[in-house]
Parts: structure tokens; sequence; C-alpha cells
């Protein structure tokens, strides 16, 4: 918009250009919302007349008008034209082969529809954008200095329940592809206070840490069942020692000093 102020006798001019839209697509696009037009079937006279109307507007307050909103100008005119030219009379083709007409705004709905995803996608881009200019992130920070030394070679780790029922379902499996195709069932019910006892004994017999699997010498899973009930109540009484080098390795076992025979019943 041009404006002149005269200041000491002299006359200044500038120019101030408003950006309403951001170019004549955006502005059909608005003009389509706000008219409430299906975008598919632009009624091409009224569309016409409501853009112009914008374009002589903006002329008429001296803004600059960009030379794409008068291309589109002109393109919208070319399409209304082609509209209003009488359709070929179908009994007049006689045995000529039938075709049907293109549309002449089936090039300007494809470009409004691909421009107004485009907007909708920018939109969305910039409403993740404020929010993540509500997010504060701090670089990283050196603690090394606070950390302590820790000797790792005497630091045995924590054996928790839940990773023994992790290494029993490991044995289940293994036992299991180990299994036999042809077995005998049958039937020997064992409990677990016995079952505690024979444990108690054998690591008592060995004088050293075993393995967890070889407390399992049998594939029955009643026996497997029984075993494995009989190790976590040993592990709560205190009778026996489970630790573990490392995560996710071996666990071992081995008798603990309270390892006296267990009262059956």
């Amino acid at each position: 918009m041009k404006d002149c102020n005269e200041k000491f006798g002299e006359k200044v001019e500038y120019n101030v250009k408003i950006d309403a839209f951001e170019g004549p697509l955006d502005l059909l696009l608005h003009l389509i919302n706000s008219l409430e037009i299906d975008i598919y079937d632009i009624p091409m006279a009224q569309i016409t007349e409501q853009y112009m109307l914008y374009v002589h507007t903006m002329k008429n307050l001296q803004l600059d008008v960009a030379s794409e909103y008068l291309v589109m100008a002109a393109t919208l005119l070319a399409i209304k034209s082609k509209m209003l030219l009488p359709k070929h009379d179908e009994g007049m083709l006689n045995d000529e082969i039938e075709f049907e007409e293109e549309d002449p705004r089936d090039e300007l709905v494809e470009r409004l529809i691909e421009y107004r995803k485009f907007k909708e996608a920018a939109n969305e881009l910039k409403h993740r954008e404020e929010e993540r200019g509500q997010v504060y992130t701090k670089p990283p920070s050196d603690l090394s200095e606070f950390s302590e030394a820790v000797d790792l070679k005497n630091t045995e780790v924590q054996v928790s329940l839940y990773d023994m029922l992790g290494a029993f379902h490991k044995l289940l499996r293994r036992k299991k592809l180990q299994r036999p195709v042809q077995t005998r069932i049958t039937r020997q019910e064992i409990s677990i206070e016995k079952r505690m006892n024979d444990i108690l004994e054998n690591l008592r017999n060995l004088k050293q840490r075993t393995s967890f699997t070889s407390l399992f010498p049998t594939d029955n899973k009643e026996h497997l069942v029984v075993t494995f009930l009989a190790v976590l109540e040993l592990m709560k009484r205190k009778q026996i020692i489970v630790n573990q080098e490392k995560n996710f390795t071996e666990i071992f076992v081995e008798a603990g000093e309270e390892a006296g025979l267990v009262e059956q019943y």
C-alpha cells in the first residue's frame, strides 16, 4: 500500500505489502470454504466473480497484486468461457464415435486438492513445532566425578524369583527338545519335603556349588515341578544359597549354613 507523508517540506513515499493470502490457490480455497462450495463441482461463474472482486479490492486499496493472481484470474475467465460454449448435439453425431468431453475444471480441481493436502500438512507440522517449542531439553552432563569405583569381580548379582522362573522356563524347553518321541507314562508321587532333603543331601556331598539345571536329572514333568518348588522353599528358608555371576548367565546353587534336614509329614 502506497502512502505519502510530508516532513520538513520533503515528500516521503513508502510501500506496504499485505499478504492476506499465500497465493491465488490459497485465495480460491478460502472462497470455496467460505461459500461452502463442493470442490469437485465448482460453479465457475460464482467463484470467478468472487475472485475478481478480491483482486479489484486489492487494487483499489493500492496493494501490490502479484502477477500470479492475475494469471489465475485469466485462467478462471478462460474456464468460465469454455463452460459457456454450447455442447455438441448427440443427434448430429450420427455414426461418429461418441466421446465424453473433458471438463475444463479438472486441472484446477487437481491443483486445489493437492494444495489443500500440502496446506493441511504444513499446519500439522506448525502445530508440532509449537508443541516442541514448549519442551526444554538439557544436554547430557558428565557425572563421572560423582561415581564411585566399584569392584565388579566381587559383586554378586542378586537372584530374584523372576530369574528363577526364567531359568526354569529355559529348562522346560530344553527338556522338551531332548524328550524321546515315545515315552512311558508312570505315576509316582513325590513330596516336596522329600525332594528338599534329596537336594540338601546332594549339595552336602558335593561340598561345592552346582548348576541349577543339574538339580533336574529326569524329564518327568511332575518331578520337574516338585524339584522347582523344593528349590524355592529352600531359598525361602535360607538353607541353600543361589547366586549368579552376571545377568542372564547360569544360576548356581550351594548348601547354606542352615542346611539341616527337613521334617516330613
